[in-house]
């Protein structure tokens, strides 16, 4: 073998597609495979045992019978979740959400960032976020650092 352009596919792996209504010799010619008439003889066809998803014969649908529940909140606030365990690997003394983007662990520096408790910090760190767990605080502090909420 002398590349990639000379690859072949192994036998059996490949099986042609049917050319359907190509004559009588195909073995898939005049009606194609398909029978004479009836709705699943037709175009776009949607016989029976292919119905629409979600169909129940006339039956009042699933999720019509059941009650709406909820709403979505216009207010919500999806952070950037950090955890103390990745803060540990980093090396800088000041850690902000522009270094935690640096450091590829957000994706953005200008959607809010919210650190977690999750694993341990052994050093003392200043550690700028928009939300803390209370763990997080607390292991933060414990540790000798500083914790600063952003607006």
């Amino acid at each position: 073998m002398d590349g990639l352009h000379d690859l072949n596919r192994p036998d059996g792996s490949h099986r042609d597609r049917k050319r359907r209504g190509r004559g009588p010799g195909s073995g898939l010619g005049k009606t194609a495979g398909y029978g004479h008439k009836g709705s699943k003889a037709r175009a776009g066809h949607h016989g029976p045992g292919v119905s629409k998803p979600h169909f129940e014969g006339g039956q009042m649908p699933l999720q019509r019978r059941l009650p709406k529940r909820g709403f979505t909140s216009l207010n919500r606030v999806e952070y950037q979740v950090v955890n103390l365990f990745q803060l540990q690997k980093l090396e800088d003394q000041e850690i902000t959400p522009e270094i935690l983007v640096a450091r590829g662990l957000i994706g953005h520096a200008g959607r809010p960032v919210k650190v977690l408790g999750s694993g341990e910090l052994s050093r003392n760190v200043t550690v700028s976020a928009h939300a803390f767990s209370r763990s997080a605080r607390e292991k933060i502090e414990g540790a000798g650092g500083t914790v600063q909420e952003l607006g």
